[in-house]
């Protein structure tokens, strides 16, 4: 059997959290409709996903699965207060219009699931750094998306007007987003295949 070659740079790359694994998604397509939104919620997944799974890997592996994930959910609790409050003050107009979608930044896949089966298996230096290109690989997304769905429902960079020649308003919708993401994924799997394939080539010749 085939083992899987681990590489710190999978949460980017190979194995990016939003277009490969499909995690933490709602927030994307909900909220990620503009580059305010795209950048608050940048600030708060990452400070609350760092810190949560690197104080989460001092709680102790023998415990029962259940009390370690209801551990995990308190550590990151306590983080999003404060961080929930500081975005509040550095991006008031976004805090709003993504409600909801805050709080389940403190429960995410990659705290949640991801603790278990991959960042807990690692020596503590790997594993931030492996965590560290999971958050970086959501961040581009969503920044990419934010982008693209600003500029093509409402003609704005950061609201910032731009000269277009047409607008699509359904793509600030959430079932635009969820198309435009759909296809980001698609196309993601399909580089990620061609990629695959030429190093498997790569490896035949030699």
């Amino acid at each position: 059997m085939k083992m899987h070659n681990f590489s710190p740079v999978d949460g980017l790359l190979r194995d990016n959290t939003v277009l490969s694994a499909g995690m933490v998604i709602s927030p994307i397509i909900i909220c990620g409709n503009n580059l305010q939104n795209a950048v608050a919620l940048i600030y708060a997944f990452s400070i609350i996903t760092l810190f949560s799974v690197a104080l989460a890997s001092f709680v102790p592996q023998k415990l029962p699965y259940a009390a370690k994930i209801i551990a995990y959910a308190i550590i990151s609790s306590a983080i999003f207060i404060p961080v929930k409050i500081l975005t509040e003050q550095i991006y008031p107009q976004c805090s709003e219009s993504i409600g909801i979608y805050f709080p389940l930044l403190a429960v995410n896949s990659l705290i949640v699931y991801q603790t278990e089966v991959r960042f807990f298996k690692m020596r503590k230096l790997k594993m931030i750094s492996s965590l560290v290109f999971y958050i970086l690989g959501f961040d581009f997304v969503i920044l990419l998306v934010g982008f693209i769905r600003e500029l093509l429902a409402y003609g704005t960079i950061y609201n910032h007007v731009v000269n277009m020649d047409s607008i699509i308003s359904g793509i600030g919708a959430p079932f635009g987003g969820f198309i435009l993401l759909g296809l980001l994924c698609g196309i993601f799997r399909k580089l990620r295949t061609i990629a695959s394939s030429g190093n498997d080539s790569d490896s035949e010749v030699k």
